[in-house]
């Protein structure tokens, strides 16, 4: 879901940008894990979702409408959402959004993804001399001319977040660490 600036699209993934930025999932026993939403994070986590879901709950009344992702979208600076676009974040959802769907909503986005391991070998065949960096114009072209294309307004987010050094490398190992962990920059 891209995201777009000044009403434009608007994707779930931004919305909750302001959640918790450590994502780490607890690891599951056996294939299945367990049924228990609870169970997927530590108890550190669940009071990090429980803040995000806080501020977005905008008139505390325990549900996340429309009405508060209008006005948490409104408080990022993003003024122009149509109510379409609004009506599909609500209908991510099976039903009303409490805190524990909205935990349910994050364990399901968490619960496909990759390990952090698996990431960093598929960048390691983008670096046959295992430095640890890519070239900034070489990533560039792969994620504007390949599958799902990058638009230009997430380049430039992605240079922003990841910035390369002063010879145009970046650092990959460090992008895999953040899709994975989520950024620690609290303390």
């Amino acid at each position: 879901m891209a995201a777009k600036e000044n009403g434009g699209d608007v994707g779930a993934a931004q919305l909750f940008q302001s959640a918790p930025k450590k994502a780490k999932r607890r690891q599951q026993q056996g294939e299945g894990g367990s049924s228990n939403v609870f169970s997927m994070f530590e108890q550190s986590q669940i009071q990090e979702y429980k803040e995000a879901f806080t501020i977005i709950d905008q008139n505390r009344d325990g549900i996340i409408s429309k009405d508060d992702l209008r006005d948490v979208l409104a408080t990022m600076g993003q003024l122009n959402v149509k109510n379409d676009e609004l009506e599909a974040m609500v209908k991510e959802a099976s039903g009303p959004i409490n805190f524990t769907v909205f935990l349910t909503m994050f364990g399901e986005k968490l619960k496909g993804a990759d390990p952090e391991d698996v990431i960093v070998s598929a960048f390691k065949v983008l670096d046959p001399e295992a430095t640890g960096s890519i070239k900034k114009e070489f990533l560039q072209e792969l994620l504007t001319t390949q599958c799902d294309r990058f638009s230009a307004e997430e380049m430039t987010n992605l240079w922003a977040a990841f910035p390369p050094d002063v010879a145009g490398n970046v650092d990959y190992k460090n992008i895999c660490y953040v899709i994975t962990h989520g950024e620690d920059k609290e303390e």
